[in-house]
C-alpha cells in the first residue's frame, strides 16, 4: 500500500445558497487501496463526489493531483487527470451493445469510419484484465444484462481511459448476494492492480469486506478517517450517526453529538 495520496483534498467548503453542505472537508485516496465514503443521507458524499469530479466547483480549499496542487474546472479537467466516476444509474444505454457503450462519446475513428476493430478489441482486453467472465458476448445489447453485468460494464467503461482514480456510488444497491460478490471481487481487483478506488456505500458488510480504508462524513464534516483494520463496525456507525465514537471523530460542540 503506497503512503503518498494521488488525490487529496484540503479545506473543501461547498455551499448552495444559504446552505452549507461541505465544511472544512479533508479527504484523501491511495493508490492500490479501497477508500469506503460513508455517511448518512445529506452527509454530503454526493456533493464531495461531484466537486472531486469537477460538476460542483468548490467555494474554497485546494485539490491536489498526484502532489500537485490542480484546479478543475470541469468534468473534462478531472477526466484527463485520471479521475472517473460510475453514478448509481451507470449511465448506459440499453439499446447500444456493449462496445458501443463502453466508447459512448470516445469512439476511435478510421478515417471517416468508427473503428469497430479496435474499439471491440480493446473492450475485450479491459474486460479481460479484469477478469470478467460473465459476459458472454461483447457484442449484446446492454438491455440484455443482469444488474450485475451493467455495473461490470460501468465500471469497465471507466477504467479503458488510463485511470487513476475510480469511483463507485453505490455499486451494490440494487444486486441480488451472488452479483454483489461479483461486484465486490471486481472492485477489489481495480484496487489490486494499483487503482485507487473510492466506494460509496450504505452497506456495513460490503464496507469491511473490500475497504483499506473509510472516511465518515457527518452533516458535512469529516468525522474520521481511518484503517479499516483499526476501528470496528460499531465506532463506523456511531461516527455516521453521532460525528463520533470514543476519542475518534469531531470534537464535542462541533457538530458531534455529547
Amino acid at each position: 500500500m503506497s503512503q503518498a495520496p494521488v488525490l487529496e483534498l484540503r479545506g473543501i467548503d461547498k455551499s448552495f445558497g444559504p446552505v452549507q453542505v461541505l465544511h472544512d472537508v479533508a479527504f484523501s485516496v491511495y493508490p492500490g487501496e479501497v477508500t469506503a465514503l460513508v455517511g448518512d443521507n445529506g452527509a454530503g458524499k454526493s456533493t464531495l463526489v461531484k466537486c472531486i469530479g469537477g460538476i460542483h466547483p468548490m467555494d474554497s480549499g485546494e485539490y491536489f493531483f498526484e502532489g500537485e496542487k490542480v484546479h478543475v474546472n470541469g468534468p473534462r479537467d478531472a477526466a484527463a487527470m485520471g479521475v472517473e466516476i460510475v453514478y448509481q444509474d451507470l449511465a448506459l444505454c440499453d439499446n447500444l451493445d456493449i462496445v458501443q457503450n463502453m466508447f459512448l462519446g470516445r469512439e476511435r475513428k478510421s478515417g471517416l469510419v468508427l473503428d469497430e476493430d479496435t474499439m471491440e478489441e480493446m473492450a475485450a482486453k479491459t474486460l479481460a484484465g479484469l477478469s470478467v467472465r460473465t459476459v458472454k458476448s461483447l457484442r449484446q445489447h446492454v438491455s440484455s444484462l443482469s444488474g450485475g453485468q451493467r455495473q461490470t460494464v460501468a465500471i469497465a467503461k471507466a477504467v479503458l481511459w488510463n485511470s487513476k482514480v475510480v469511483i463507485l456510488d453505490e455499486p451494490t444497491a440494487a444486486l441480488g448476494v451472488a452479483q454483489t460478490a461479483q461486484v465486490l471481487e471486481l472492485v477489489r481487483r481495480l484496487a489490486d492492480n494499483g487503482l485507487a478506488v473510492v466506494l460509496i456505500s450504505h452497506n456495513m458488510n460490503d464496507v469491511f469486506a473490500v475497504s483499506d480504508r473509510i472516511a465518515a462524513l457527518y452533516l458535512g464534516r469529516m468525522a474520521a478517517q481511518v484503517k479499516t483494520s483499526e476501528v470496528t463496525h460499531s465506532q463506523i456507525v456511531e461516527l455516521i450517526t453521532a460525528g463520533r465514537s470514543g476519542e475518534l471523530g469531531l470534537p464535542t460542540g462541533n457538530g458531534a453529538s455529547a
